[in-house]
Order: C-alpha cells, then structure tokens, then sequence
C-alpha cells in the first residue's frame, strides 16, 4: 500500500460539502511551503465543486457517502492510511463520528460564520447563520475555528474573528465580509497548530 507520508511535509486532509472556497483558499496558501500541503480533499457530494476544482489543481480526491462516514470503518482505514497531521472541515455539512475523533484527538477543526456559540448547531451553516445576525440586526459578526468534538459547534475554540456590521448590511455584504475573514485567518490558524 502506498506510504502517504514519503515526504517531510505536515499533511492537512480537508474535508468539504459544497463549493470548496475555503478549501482552494487553503491549498493556495500552502502551496508553495516547504513545510506543510493540503495533500487530499475529501467530500460527500459527488457534484461538489469542490472535487472538480481540487482535482484540477492535483490535489488528490476521494468522495464519499454519507454511509460511507456513519458507518466508518473502511473510510477511516483510507484516513489512517493519509496519515494526516491536522484535518480541516471547510463547508463540510456532516456530523464527525466520534470513532474518527477518537482516533484523531485534537486534530480535527472547522471554521463556522459566526461567532459562536451565536448561531451553532446543527443546521447553521453558511446563508443560514448569515440570515440570522441580519434579522437579529447584530452589530457585529465574525467567524469561529475551534476544534471538532461529538456535537455540532460546540468544540473547544481556537480563535475567533470579529467584523463591525453596516446598519445596511445585506446578505451578500456579510457574506463578503465572512469570507475575508475565513480566507485570511483559517489558513493561519492552521498553520500555527501545525507549528
């Protein structure tokens, strides 16, 4: 079987739903290091942008079903096998089974578009949270990378991002305004844990 950790470089598995800008963003920003690589993306929809985009990037893919993660025992075996040194979930709408958060303590993290625990659980994602801080007129709103424990959003937090809101903030203004934030400081926070 192929040994995934031939090189030196620390390997981030990213795992995702939809259309993978976190993800791309993550893989831009370690591309050129000598020390750390987005080394796969794995995602749950086979129509995912995601996939199409990482794979034409070289990135190594691999898709999944949601069966294929409750009942995770050969799924976990291909993780195992990655070896990978942190896990990073951008966009991924799926709930971590704990028998991979038991074998992967501390190295699993997501990013979450509010500042929780405002707006966590599960269902809360994306245009979702977005909706909620506009029709609770928030004055401010930000991101979460935390940890990924059993349960939805509420792992322990790792750092958290603020932005002051406009009084005519709309949605795609927030949703510009989060994406900034998520592009410039995920990658960072990652690359601090890895450190």
């Amino acid at each position: 079987m192929e040994n995934f950790k031939s090189n030196s470089k620390k390997r981030i598995v990213v795992f995702a739903s939809g259309n993978g800008t976190n993800a791309i963003n993550l893989y831009h920003y370690f591309r050129e290091s000598k020390e750390f690589e987005v080394s796969h993306v794995l995602s749950n929809n086979k129509k995912s942008k995601v996939l199409r985009r990482a794979h034409d990037l070289g990135i190594k893919c691999i898709h999944f079903d949601k069966e294929d993660l409750q009942d995770s025992t050969s799924l976990l075996e291909v993780i195992k096998e990655i070896n990978p040194d942190i896990i990073a979930l951008a966009g991924f709408l799926l709930k971590i089974p704990e028998s991979f958060l038991a074998v992967f303590p501390n190295q699993i993290v997501n990013i979450h578009p509010s500042l929780l625990p405002k707006y966590g659980g599960e269902g809360m994602y994306g245009e979702r949270v977005f909706k909620k801080v506009l029709k609770n007129k928030d004055k401010e709103s930000g991101i979460t990378i935390h940890f990924v424990n059993a349960k939805y959003d509420e792992g322990e937090i790792i750092a958290q991002y603020k932005i002051e809101l406009d009084d005519d903030e709309d949605l795609n203004s927030l949703e510009e305004k989060i994406h900034s934030l998520e592009y410039e400081h995920y990658p960072k926070e990652i690359e601090k844990l890895l450190s």
